[in-house]
């Protein structure tokens, strides 16, 4: 099932659900990496009941999980631990995202597995991680997107609390989990030893908070909700033009000089509100009123001619069809697919990491059923235990 890349050979036991873990060991299997899904025998992985369905099975499962491979264990149960344990010794990465302690409680926390297991990874991406006060609590995207601050500093001025719209709060720990996991290797390559990572969700929002923490730790002021602007670069939002909205995003003086030109108001660009970056930002409500004064004159996809010759970075704001069908994003091989056995043809987003050493497919292997590779998996444990004649 797996797929060329520079994790081929490396075998990830996955005891992943939902968002945050799954996401990790799908960037891991798109990179190479062989994924044993373990999951609890009663209904499995939750996502596996999260909507949309397609004939009764969840697109969104299917979408997180591609190319993985299936085994249902009961590690209450001493055949199925047998089976686990035989797993981990085979194994170079174990991933979950359990709350801290659920492991130990198992039986097969850090410590216990580094004893047994010196080169095996051990990832853990969990709500608060395996430290602080905070630790036993579990969360969700939410959860973690109220407490991280990102919420605060998302929607307009006044409005009311509003979450960023997809789950950044699980899908930056994958990423940093998969990015610990991938350090962790190299490591091990250099010294045999394998380690823990340990990745928590609020940790996480904290860390892309980036020029919030900038203003709040020079400045002392709290930030707020600004809508679509940027709060120390100007022009740099979204302006009206005559049949929507455009992006704008000229981030230095040069920048802020051609679209003046381009706009055929070259004076602007010497008002003295409007000289400098800080000054525009400074004036920002007023800039705004005088550049939507000349955008509602022509369309979105007018302007954006216009402002594409001049080298003036902008873009239109797509919905998710628009941002699909765009023929960059389709050149760039970002919509892939599947082929289910029963749903049949699934497409959903590709790899956005691109490796010159190896292929990127135009489709992937489907999302496991719970338990599908049970006989195949159980087969190659068994083929190992045989003596070699």
């Amino acid at each position: 099932m797996s797929v060329a890349g520079p994790l081929s050979g490396v075998t990830v036991i996955d005891m992943t659900r939902v968002l945050a873990g799954p996401y990790c060991t799908m960037v891991l299997a798109d990179l190479g990496a062989r994924v044993i899904k373990v999951e609890n025998r009663a209904g499995g992985d939750d996502a596996r009941q999260f909507g949309p369905f397609l004939k009764g099975k969840s697109a969104y499962f299917m979408s997180l999980n591609r190319g993985k491979e299936s085994i249902a264990l009961d590690l209450k149960n001493a055949e199925d631990r047998a089976v686990f344990e035989e797993l981990l010794s085979h194994a170079d990465v174990l991933v979950e995202n359990y709350r801290g302690g659920t492991m130990e409680k198992l039986g097969y926390g850090w410590e216990v597995l580094h004893k047994k297991h010196p080169r095996l990874i051990y990832a853990s991406a969990s709500g608060f991680g395996h430290s602080g006060p905070y630790s036993h609590r579990p969360a969700y995207d939410m959860v973690v997107q109220g407490m991280g601050g990102i919420m605060s500093l998302t929607g307009h001025p006044g409005s009311p609390p509003t979450r960023v719209g997809t789950s950044v709060g699980d899908i930056t720990a994958g990423l940093f989990t998969t990015i610990g996991v991938n350090a962790a290797l190299l490591h091990r390559e250099k010294t045999g030893e394998g380690q823990k990572v340990d990745v928590a969700m609020l940790d996480c929002q904290i860390a892309i908070l980036e020029n919030a923490i900038a203003r709040y730790m020079a400045t002392g002021q709290i930030p707020g909700p600004i809508g679509a602007r940027h709060p120390s670069i100007t022009p740099f939002e979204a302006y009206q033009c005559a049949d929507g909205h455009i992006v704008i995003a000229a981030g230095n003086d040069a920048l802020w000089q051609r679209l003046c030109e381009a706009l055929e108001v070259p004076a602007l660009a010497k008002d003295p509100r409007f000289l400098t970056n800080p000054q525009r930002t400074e004036h920002v409500g007023e800039l705004k009123a005088v550049l939507e004064a000349l955008l509602v004159e022509q369309s979105v996809a007018e302007w954006l001619e216009v402002l594409e010759v001049a080298g003036v970075p902008c873009g239109p704001i797509n919905n998710v069809e628009q941002a699909l069908t765009d023929p960059h994003v389709l050149s760039r091989n970002m919509v892939v697919s599947m082929t289910d056995p029963e749903v049949g043809e699934l497409r959903m987003a590709g790899n956005p990491i691109k490796l010159s050493a190896f292929p990127d497919p135009t489709t992937r292997a489907p999302a496991p059923a719970l338990d599908g590779d049970r006989a195949k998996i159980l087969a190659e444990l068994s083929a190992r235990k045989e003596p070699v004649s």
